[in-house]
């Protein structure tokens, strides 16, 4: 992916502190695909003394793991601390009186980032990674993954593919060329670099998920709302002219359905456990080869 294209760090952490309050209002598909990330973990036979939920967000799923896992310590750790805050007032109204129980484990709020995770090596039994690192290097992130896995710790996640908000990629083409919706990697780029990590066994699987609005202004201000606008290095910058944004919902107008708008949206599951040999990776020309039968399916 080239430079223009991938995500301002600083960008990402303020247009996501900035959403905090409202970002559960809008949050439709990030509660369908956690729910479903959640259920996957059934499928698994684990228990954890200590959870990271990477790109905790308001804290929906920091609630869900520790109501799981009782016995477990969960940190949630953003790179937004509005965020966190949020995330923290979450937890408090989940618990009630509860959380004043003395043996009541209470989770850890750590403001960090994927690239560079604030936790040492082999400390993390589960990573929970819900719509997290299609902000993130995914080399890096899945690095430092790897890194504070401890042998046989697993990594449960989502993220989003490259024909996500398909409609509104193709409406924008229509007034310039800029990037005005950010671009995420395919399912094969995502197994290399899990596989570059050394993480064991990767596995992936693709769903599509659809969104329905009224109109094409209303599906953006959520997307404002969600901390999804475009964060692309190469992106235009200053105010987007009126003009240009009655271009994009007249051309969007094209994918009307049905009498709604559609908002698509590419979502890759993937799961891998910690801790494989570089030399039961790599070919002897330097590349990594991953099967399409190992793209699909849950194992262990």
């Amino acid at each position: 992916m080239s430079d223009d294209f991938k995500p301002e760090k600083w960008s990402v952490a303020r247009s996501f502190g900035q959403s905090a309050q409202y970002y559960d209002d809008v949050a439709v598909l990030q509660r369908q695909t956690g729910d479903e990330l959640l259920d996957r973990l059934s499928l698994v036979t684990l228990t954890p003394k200590r959870i990271l939920d990477l790109g905790a967000g308001t804290g929906r799923n920091v609630v869900q793991l520790a109501t799981r896992y009782p016995d477990a310590e969960v940190i949630g750790l953003d790179i937004a601390p509005t965020m966190l805050k949020q995330a923290q007032q979450t937890y408090r109204a989940s618990q009630g009186l509860k959380r004043w129980l003395p043996k009541q484990k209470k989770p850890i709020f750590i403001a960090g980032d994927a690239e560079s995770l604030p936790l040492a090596d082999d400390s993390v039994d589960l990573v929970f990674a819900n719509l997290a690192l299609q902000w993130c290097d995914l080399a890096a992130s899945f690095t430092e993954i790897e890194r504070v896995l401890r042998p046989d710790g697993l990594l449960m996640f989502t993220t989003l593919g490259p024909d996500t908000l398909t409609e509104l990629r193709q409406a924008w083409a229509t007034v310039d060329d800029y990037p005005h919706v950010n671009v995420f990697f395919d399912m094969h780029d995502v197994a290399e670099a899990m596989m570059n990590a050394r993480l064991a066994e990767p596995v992936l699987d693709m769903d599509r998920y659809v969104l329905t609005y009224q109109d094409a202004m209303a599906m953006m201000r959520d997307l404002k709302v969600l901390g999804a606008s475009n964060v692309a290095q190469g992106r235009r910058r200053g105010l987007t002219g009126k003009k240009a944004l009655v271009q994009v919902a007249k051309a969007y107008e094209t994918f009307r359905e049905n009498g709604v708008l559609p908002a698509s949206y590419e979502v890759v599951f993937g799961h891998a456990w910690a801790g494989v040999p570089a030399s039961q990776m790599q070919h002897s020309d330097g590349s990594v080869h991953i099967p399409l039968s190992e793209l699909t399916g849950l194992k262990r």
